[in-house]
């Protein structure tokens, strides 16, 4: 068993956003919005930079060997870990919250990433080393998307009566009836008990998702020595209590990114725009916003909460686990207490981290470079053989069905179905007609034009009306294509954001996790299509 890939433009797959493809390109618009380009060149940089600030490693490290306390811990993790503790050493991190059952295939690809990256820095900078880091955003309450996941073709959601951080939430009943339907799904395909034996170890009922989630990656990527971050940690909280203190007396942060955003939106579509306090407040079940009134007095609306000023710095002072930054400020947490100098992110993590370099500089944090994580189109065997028989190309696998479907019967079909010809004809011959009735007389011109404009639209719907009927002698191939669009493209989004990653490892086991780590690239940028034989 082995696989091959090929790869892509980005831009020419026609997925992905303007900003996107315009910082891969590094376009002018976009440099005065980030530090350091993503290339052998920034990176230097941004060791050079990040040597020059202090990281707290001791903290770093004793959390992390708190958090996997218990746990079976691979040498290479092992190892990972204690290196944290040499000033030679950084990260690269990805970021991701914690899905159920990992969610969307890219939750693996972005992981993945981070240790190639890891991998190839190690090679390139031999007088350091890199780790590779997934940092858990545990404290994110969107239930509805960290709580959906989409196997062989089913939705399956997690019906729980839980609120607030997601990470925070408990293993319930309707979670282990999921899992028995994951069980149902994938328990007769090779590989598929092996992995529900390892779900059934992480998710124990009365577990924390955000320690299950800890588990299931530390086993799944024990072997390439991936570091697990949960940053939910009332000592982190701590250590990053200046900045909460700062939003909270200053509110510094929304005019810094209003300004970006401002610059940005000239070209780009705004991704963020954030609050005017970025920080929720978090506690049991709750993730709430903070909001400041006209009294100067700190409001948690939804808990009927009112904080003075003093109340409020010291309950930071106290609690400091009850402060959880938002979008704005998620990344200036991570970045400060990690020793880090690449992030890989998403076209939509991106596109907002672009809006943040200036909150970075304003509380004196080293702002990363921003990797493009890696995207990925498996294509399995029986799916390659389709897409041989259709001869469609891989840039051909982008395009709508209705396209590659009139596209299709138009290449093979004995009759002409196009009548573009027929179209220049007809234009020609008004033209002709409105020279000769406006030498008569101007205001014919008009009636000319209207009716040219009739009868353009009567051969368009003769062309469409042409081309449904031999339609009809091609079932099987429209068919075929439509089956390969929707198995590759599901609900016409691309695979890598809708499918969750248990049917390919139930089929091929830890291979297709290797099968990942070969295709992935750290710092040159492509689309990969993943063939697996």
């Amino acid at each position: 068993m082995d696989c091959t890939t090929s790869y892509l433009s980005y831009n020419s797959t026609q997925a992905f956003s303007k900003i996107v493809t315009d910082y891969l390109q590094q376009s002018d618009l976009l440099k005065p919005f980030y530090e350091h380009a993503p290339t052998v060149e920034g990176i230097r940089a941004a060791i050079d930079h990040r040597k020059k600030i202090n990281t707290n490693r001791t903290l770093l490290v004793n959390t992390i060997q708190k958090q996997y306390s218990g746990l079976p811990i691979s040498e290479k993790v092992k190892t990972n870990i204690d290196l944290l503790l040499k000033e030679n050493v950084f990260t690269v991190t990805t970021a991701h919250q914690p899905n159920i059952f990992t969610g969307p295939l890219y939750f693996i690809y972005k992981i993945m990433h981070a240790v190639k990256l890891a991998e190839e820095l190690t090679l390139q900078f031999p007088d350091n080393q890199f780790v590779p880091v997934y940092y858990m955003g545990s404290e994110d309450a969107d239930l509805e998307e960290l709580g959906t996941i989409h196997i062989g073709g089913q939705s399956l959601i997690w019906n729980t009566k839980q609120t607030g951080a997601v990470g925070r939430m408990k293993v319930d009943q309707s979670f282990l009836q999921m899992m028995n339907t994951i069980e149902g799904q994938i328990g007769v395909l090779p590989f598929g008990n092996e992995l529900i034996e390892l779900y059934k170890a992480s998710y124990t009922e009365g577990k924390l998702i955000q320690q299950a989630t800890l588990e299931l990656v530390n086993q799944l990527f024990a072997a390439y020595g991936v570091v697990v971050l949960m940053p939910d940690q009332a000592e982190l909280k701590a250590a990053f209590s200046s900045v909460i203190q700062k939003e909270l007396l200053e509110q510094f942060s929304r005019p810094i990114v209003e300004h970006t955003a401002a610059s940005i939106s000239l070209n780009y579509k705004v991704q963020a725009s954030g609050r005017a306090i970025n920080l929720f407040y978090l506690i049991d079940n709750h993730r709430e916003r903070i909001e400041l009134n006209a009294e100067g007095q700190y409001e948690i609306n939804a808990l009927n909460l009112v904080f003075s000023k003093e109340e409020m710095l010291q309950e930071l002072a106290n609690y400091p686990e009850r402060f959880s930054p938002n979008v704005i400020l998620r990344g200036v947490f991570q970045e400060m207490i990690l020793p880090n100098i690449a992030f890989i992110g998403g076209g939509g993590e991106l596109a907002y981290w672009l809006e943040l370099k200036n909150v970075f500089k304003a509380v004196n944090i080293p702002y990363p470079v921003l990797v493009l994580r890696n995207s990925f189109l498996v294509i399995e065997k029986t799916q390659k053989e389709k897409l041989a028989k259709l001869a469609f190309s891989e840039i051909d696998l982008f395009a709508d069905s209705s396209e590659l479907i009139n596209r299709t019967v138009k290449a093979n079909s004995n009759h002409q179905l196009s009548l573009i010809n027929e179209l220049t004809a007809i234009d020609l011959l008004y033209q002709q007609l409105q020279n000769l009735s406006g030498a008569i007389d101007v205001s014919l011109v008009d009636h000319v034009i209207a009716i040219k404009s009739k009868a353009i639209k009567k051969v368009e719907q003769l062309e469409k009306k042409m081309l449904r009927a031999e339609k009809e002698k091609f079932q099987m191939a429209i068919q075929q294509i439509t089956q390969l669009k929707s198995s590759l493209f599901p609900g016409n989004h691309l695979q890598e954001r809708h499918d969750n990653f248990s049917i390919f490892y139930s089929k091929y086991g830890n291979h297709w996790l290797r099968f990942i780590h070969q295709a992935s690239q750290g710092l040159r940028q492509a689309f990969g299509i993943i063939y697996i034989d």
